[in-house]
């Protein structure tokens, strides 16, 4: 059996900021198989996209990744992102939409862990979440559900099947601003405590620059955001970063703060380059011990 499996589909990405316009494959399924690559454990990717972008499939296979394709979609999700010369904030377009993913699809489906990465509202119907939840830990990252379509803008939404669909979910991560839309608190610590009462058992808010808090029902754990050492260059593709790291140390059973000191680091190496995460765990601690040396010295 896997440890983890990543259901959502990869995407076009045209991905625009103050220094460069880039185009590349995306997707929450994208950027966190990619940060899993290098680290050690049984992981698969199910994914959706047009068959003339198959070669984004091939080319996570020729890295290692186990990838399944169980059904073609008419078109590949194709993403706009175009960001402020702060990163933390970020408007889209949607181009293209795929099809949305089947309780058929992935009757076969087995993990221990099953991350989706909805992009778009009708990604994954509550059947779907139910289905895994009854195979493994369901872990979603809700920003998809929170996303409506209006002439290729993108704009945020409630999402009217949460209560039902929340119930069924382990693991959430959401940023401030999915928060409040999902619980109308803008206080993190109410937001989170009221995402546990849904039924949510692990709920990790990221807040950018400012870190991310984690919630486990009787504690918070508050985890910085590190320092990149080089440069802020491209923030796509962060969040799915921080939580495949996450869910890599959750998997191994590693505490709620050392799992969520693991992702922030990745997400931090991330953040210094275009593209997604490549590097292994022994960066991560890397970075880690070198934080911890200038808390400890002052730097």
């Amino acid at each position: 059996m896997y440890n983890i499996c990543c259901i959502g589909h990869i995407t076009l990405d045209k991905v625009v900021t103050k220094r460069s316009v880039v185009h590349m494959a995306g997707g929450t399924s994208f950027y966190f198989s990619n940060a899993l690559s290098n680290l050690k454990l049984r992981y698969m990717l199910i994914t959706s996209l047009a068959k003339k972008e198959m070669h984004f499939v091939d080319d996570l296979r020729e890295i290692g990744i186990k990838v399944e394709v169980p059904a073609f979609s008419e078109h590949t999700v194709y993403f706009e992102n175009n960001y402020a010369e702060d990163q933390d904030q970020r408007t889209q377009r949607v181009i293209r939409k795929g099809a949305p993913f089947t309780v058929e699809q992935l009757q076969n489906a087995e993990a221990e862990i099953f991350h989706l990465g909805p992009l778009l509202a009708d990604d994954f119907p509550v059947e779907v979440i139910k289905l895994l939840s009854g195979k493994g830990k369901v872990s979603l990252d809700v920003q998809g559900y929170l996303r409506k379509v209006e002439n290729k803008k993108v704009f945020a939404v409630d999402w009217p099947a949460k209560k039902q669909s929340l119930q069924y979910v382990h693991f959430l991560k959401a940023n401030e601003y999915e928060m409040e839309a999902l619980t109308g608190c803008t206080d993190v610590k109410q937001g989170a405590k009221i995402l546990y009462d849904w039924g949510v058992q692990e709920i990790a808010i990221t807040l950018g620059s400012r870190g991310s808090v984690i919630y486990d029902g009787n504690r918070f754990y508050n985890i910085p955001a590190y320092s990149p050492i080089t440069s802020v260059v491209d923030a796509t593709g962060c969040g799915d970063t921080y939580m495949a790291g996450y869910l890599y140390m959750r998997s191994k059973g590693s505490s709620f703060r050392n799992a969520g000191e693991f992702a922030a680091a990745m997400a931090t190496l991330k953040i210094e380059s275009s593209g997604p995460f490549t590097g292994t765990e022994k960066d991560v601690v890397a970075l880690l011990e070198n934080a911890r040396e200038r808390t400890v010295f002052g730097i």
